[in-house]
């Protein structure tokens, strides 16, 4: 099959890399179109899964007689296994292939859901959940590096965002789903059907995705080196504190819509599908700006969402109100892609462990958000102000934009 072609230097302090996939004008529309299938279909078991366990918690907490807050502990042990698989695989995995690499980390997953599913123990299933989260954040770095070596130089966020389509489709369908048939059922069932997912997403890359050939002078060495770019550290730092507020209002979004807006518990599925849809529309409307400027895209997301959680913190009192924020602030998604894509231009031949460092940076929002708005909650500010704790992450991740800015402009003018 194809090869990898070589790595262009675009600026200074920007490369691109056009490197282990294959060429745009070597694919014909449709086999581009059933790659990136294959690859949110992964995505979207990945996502279902991640998601799925918190509307499971009392559930799991039952079957294995421990309560529903140790029983979250699986969730820790889950974001645990995100934030040091995607570095510690990207690294160590530095000689494989492309595709291969896809195909062990979904294999990883999947086998990794079906033996939870089947978990004798709590100890074994919250084991079993830290090794299904190693492949994540490495699975989409890759899955966006292949997506966007697929497509002209202008068309990678858009590319990226579509195979992320997958990750925020699960956060309106499959989570639901598997949350509904998890409780009907058991949740056991819930595992099993991602681990099928995953099955599925195994025979999807295997049957498109062209073989490649590991890039000339790939190795863990050279991946390291990614670390040693400041504009890397920067772009991981604006994701990781500046889109911490996201997290900080979904955390808790359940109590401030009862507790707060004084809403029925069954509108707190509906809420969560506003959310879902807000992912949705900010993902694809963030790639498509992405296509013009990366960090115009990021820098204004930043401002926007600290506008949008403000907002939510004055009237989220206002059912209404709350729900457009909601939705709103799902929309705050739309720096994905072109954060993934940013980190592929500043990492020079290191493109692998940035890009799979990206989900660790957002796994690491998600820790901070949460943990930032449950102190603001138990000093007694009030589920709102998890709002206004959002705002001052994205101000704090606009101050590292601003420096990340500011030393590129720096650089391209030396």
């Amino acid at each position: 099959m194809t090869e990898f072609a070589a790595v262009e230097r675009s600026s200074p302090e920007t490369y691109i890399d056009s490197s282990a996939s294959v060429a745009p004008a070597q694919l014909p529309r449709l086999a581009v179109i059933l790659i990136e299938l294959a690859l949110a279909v992964g995505g979207f078991g990945i996502g279902t899964g991640e998601f799925a366990i918190m509307g499971l918690l009392p559930d799991v907490a039952t079957t294995f007689s421990v309560t529903t807050p140790q029983a979250g502990y699986v969730i820790s042990a889950y974001a645990l296994g995100v934030v040091v698989g995607a570095p510690v695989i990207a690294v160590a995995a530095a000689r494989m292939s492309r595709r291969n690499l896809l195909l062990m980390l979904m294999s990883i997953f999947a086998i990794g859901n079906i033996l939870s599913a089947i978990a004798p123990n709590f100890e074994s299933f919250t084991l079993l959940r830290f090794i299904t989260g190693l492949p994540h954040g490495a699975y989409f770095g890759v899955a966006a590096l292949v997506a966007a070596s697929m497509v002209p130089l202008h068309k990678r966020a858009s590319a990226i965002g579509r195979v992320m389509l997958g990750l925020t489709t699960a956060t309106l369908v499959g989570t639901p789903v598997a949350t509904f048939f998890g409780q009907a059922l058991s949740w056991r069932v819930a595992f099993l059907a991602v681990g099928a997912i995953g099955v599925l997403t195994v025979a999807l890359i295997f049957i498109y995705l062209p073989k490649d050939k590991v890039a000339a002078g790939a190795s863990f060495t050279r991946e390291l080196g990614a670390f040693r770019r400041t504009q890397v550290w920067l772009t991981l730092g604006i994701a990781a504190v500046g889109y911490g507020g996201m997290f900080a209002v979904f955390s808790y979004i359940a109590s401030t819509a009862t507790q707060v807006a004084m809403m029925s518990e069954s509108m707190v599925s509906v809420i969560m599908a506003l959310f879902g849809v807000g992912m949705i529309t900010g993902n694809l409307v963030g790639g498509k700006l992405g296509e013009f400027s990366l960090m115009g895209t990021i820098g204004g997301s930043i401002l926007y969402n600290i506008v949008v959680l403000t907002v939510f913190s004055l009237t989220a009192s206002n059912p209404f109100m709350l729900c457009l924020c909601v939705y709103l602030v799902g929309c705050g998604f739309a720096a994905g892609p072109s954060i993934q894509t940013r980190l592929m231009d500043v990492a020079a031949d290191a493109q692998t462990l940035a890009a799979a460092s990206n989900h660790s940076a957002f796994n690491i929002a998600n820790a901070l958000g949460a943990w930032l708005g449950g102190l603001v909650i138990t000093w007694g500010y009030g589920f709102a102000a998890t709002g206004y704790v959002g705002a001052l992450l994205s101000v704090a991740g606009l101050g590292v934009f601003a420096v990340s800015y500011l030393l590129e402009r720096r650089a391209r003018r030396a």
